[in-house]
């Protein structure tokens, strides 16, 4: 019998399950739909507004038949695997052909076998926590709705186990993305990876090499938004796998330095990443943000140091994203976090109105993120260390806001634009424009807002130098 705090959702999906049973086929309900409701307890959990996932005997084109016409939208870009893709009443929906795929040795796509047996799709799926299925049929129907779980996913939740439903060798050779995403379920659902699986990851992880770039990417991303993904990174790490898309996170393990007693880096990013939001830049930010600290590491009197390991981990973190395919966007804000996530602690002695400016000028749109990233960088154990810290942090943010409250701080520019200098001096469009411009800049910066009369004042100063400097 099927709990009643699912009926709901087995209501919903009647109309389409009476559609297929119609035409002599059975519809199921599956994967993390199925897990989560287990999971949630109540009708109002984690299944309420997601995407939801079914399978079936029938075959790519007998599924676009029956949902042409009927649902909302259809989209066709998974069909070759198998998959058709539908909208019905704001929620998409992805009805998968039974199937059994595997990866070729050489090939990054998957082969796709059709099947008639649910329970042969069940066996192919990545993990028993996601073999399970839930029949559906109408509602009122003679039978009613039945549950499937062949591979024991039910008692592997209440036990909180990470197992695959066959052998692991088998189940990482189908798809090798696999042994990645149990990092993801290990983080997010506090699962403990059972030795067989354990072992095969470590024997098998160089298979990861195989997959494609953006899947490889996009699980990754996955991962890293979990409540505290700390626990899937140390299982990357332990295993071998994290060395095939992130070779710079094993390197940080070998920083610790018992004799100069300064912090394993490895423990101390995993921590920064748990205590950052599960925003996903912020995320990789924090994930990155010591990168550079192998290639910058130095011993001398004073013990080890790690001078200009920010700007290093910076063109390191650009050069990986750009290995992982990282759209632009994400590669300008992570890298620029790393850039920057030293410069608070260059402010130790007092906050000047101009260095608050200044501060405020390089952190631009992602000034937020760069707090919260500073803040979460502090993980030592000294009390007194983490409060001092801490109170420099919100004597910065109070500053911030006084200057707010008197200047547009948060759109520093030239109290001059480039058309009224050029007015003003009777120039044409060129570098001097720029020159112009940069000066007046460093003034809003030092002395805050100058105001148009005393901007023309100062402009025609610099230009009288300038004129002169170039024997004009």
């Amino acid at each position: 019998m099927v709990p009643e705090r699912v009926i709901h959702l087995v209501e919903e999906t009647a109309p389409l399950a009476e559609r297929f049973a119609s035409a002599g086929f059975t519809l199921y309900l599956v994967g993390g739909s199925v897990r989560d409701m287990v999971l949630a307890g109540s009708a109002g959990g984690a299944t309420g507004a997601g995407d939801l996932d079914f399978t079936t005997d029938a075959r790519p084109d007998d599924i676009e038949r029956l949902l042409q016409g009927w649902a909302d939208a259809v989209w066709l870009q998974g069909k070759p695997w198998g998959t058709i893709g539908c909208l019905v009443a704001g929620r998409q929906l992805e009805i998968t052909t039974h199937r059994a795929e595997a990866y070729r040795a050489d090939s990054r796509k998957p082969e796709v076998v059709f099947d008639d047996d649910v329970e042969v799709d069940l066996s192919r799926r990545d993990f028993t926590v996601n073999a399970m299925a839930l029949r559906l049929t109408g509602v009122g129907g003679a039978d009613g709705p039945e549950l499937l779980d062949p591979f024991g996913g039910l008692a592997d939740l209440a036990q909180q186990r990470l197992r695959t439903p066959l052998d692991p060798e088998i189940s990482f050779s189908d798809d090798p993305l696999r042994m990645l995403r149990a990092a993801r379920f290990i983080a997010g659902l506090g699962l403990v990876p059972d030795e067989a699986l354990v072992s095969a990851v470590r024997a098998m992880h160089e298979r990861l090499a195989i997959v494609s770039v953006e899947r490889v990417r996009d699980e990754l991303d996955k991962l890293l938004v979990v409540a505290r993904p700390s626990s899937g990174l140390a299982f990357l790490v332990e295993t071998g796998l994290g060395g095939e898309l992130l070779p710079e996170l094993p390197a940080l393990g070998l920083e610790q330095d018992p004799i100069h007693r300064h912090k394993d880096v490895l423990a101390h990013t995993l921590a920064v990443v748990d205590k950052t939001s599960p925003d996903r830049q912020l995320r990789l930010a924090a994930l990155l943000h010591d990168i550079g600290k192998p290639r910058t590491r130095a011993f001398g009197p004073g013990g080890v140091t790690f001078h200009h390991h920010e700007m290093v981990g910076a063109r390191m973190a650009r050069d990986r994203m750009r290995a992982l395919r990282y759209g632009n966007d994400d590669i300008e804000v992570v890298t620029r976090l790393v850039e920057l996530h030293l410069r608070f602690h260059t402010y130790r002695l007092g906050w000047t109105d101009k260095a608050v400016r200044r501060y405020v000028r390089d952190a631009g749109p992602l000034l937020v993120q760069l707090n919260e990233l500073t803040r979460c960088d502090c993980t030592t154990r000294n009390a007194a260390k983490a409060r001092a810290l801490s109170r420099r942090m919100d004597e910065l943010e109070h500053r911030i806001e006084e200057l707010r409250t008197r200047e547009e701080i948060d759109a520093i520019r030239p109290d001059l634009d480039g058309r009224q200098i050029m007015d003003h001096l009777g120039v044409r469009p060129g570098p001097v424009v720029g020159q112009a411009l940069d000066f007046l800049l460093e003034l809003r910066l030092d002395e805050g807002p100058l105001g148009e009369a005393e901007a023309y004042r100062r402009l025609d100063a610099w230009w009288k130098e300038h004129q002169a400097a170039d024997g004009s």
